[in-house]
């Protein structure tokens, strides 16, 4: 069946699949959020397929994103994970990924909860076009600037608005996509 979606979706079949099936859909839990915080920091700078098409050896390469793990990874791991070519090998970036679990550890609310007290509270205007949406909002500024307070990483803005439009804390599906919710 044809439908219409959000027109950054179209150019590759991992995109139609991530669009279709993860992108703005709700998601919770600590390790799962860790998962999509890392990989949006890995994506500074790349583009976003590069990283889907990665996201399996990066599954691998990180023991699951499991906080607990990544948080015990040792100069080794550093050294395995810049040696893997099945993952983005960018040392400042690979050691921000350990740095935040270590991070996340120490939230005593857990990640989740800290990560879902940014989304934006009641309804706001939905994008009619990709131009119309924000690369970052008030709530992004607000949870990178707590975040980095809290000792993490690679956690700007953007990124954080990217993680935010990601994990469903904010609903950027244009007007006339499928997926929008009601």
């Amino acid at each position: 069946m044809d439908r219409s979606r959000c027109a950054w979706a179209t150019s590759a079949p991992e995109y139609v699949t991530y669009h279709d099936e993860e992108w703005g859909t709700p998601l919770h839990g600590d390790d799962a959020l860790f998962e999509r915080l890392c990989l949006e920091a890995f994506q500074s700078g790349l583009s976003w397929i590069t990283i889907l098409r990665k996201r399996p050896a990066f599954r691998a390469a990180f023991a699951g994103f499991r906080i607990d793990a990544v948080a015990e990874f040792a100069d080794d791991d550093v050294a395995r994970l810049l040696a893997d070519p099945g993952i983005v090998r960018n040392r400042a970036k690979v050691l921000a990924a350990v740095r935040n679990a270590r991070a996340a550890q120490q939230l005593q609310e857990g990640l989740s909860a800290l990560l879902w007290s940014f989304a934006p509270a009641g309804g706001r205007p939905r994008p009619r076009t990709l131009a119309e949406v924000p690369a970052t909002s008030p709530e992004s500024t607000a949870m990178a600037r707590e975040l980095k307070k809290r000792g993490f990483a690679f956690v700007g803005p953007t990124t954080a608005y990217a993680l935010m439009q990601a994990t469903g804390m904010v609903d950027d599906h244009v007007a006339t996509c499928f997926r929008a919710r009601p």
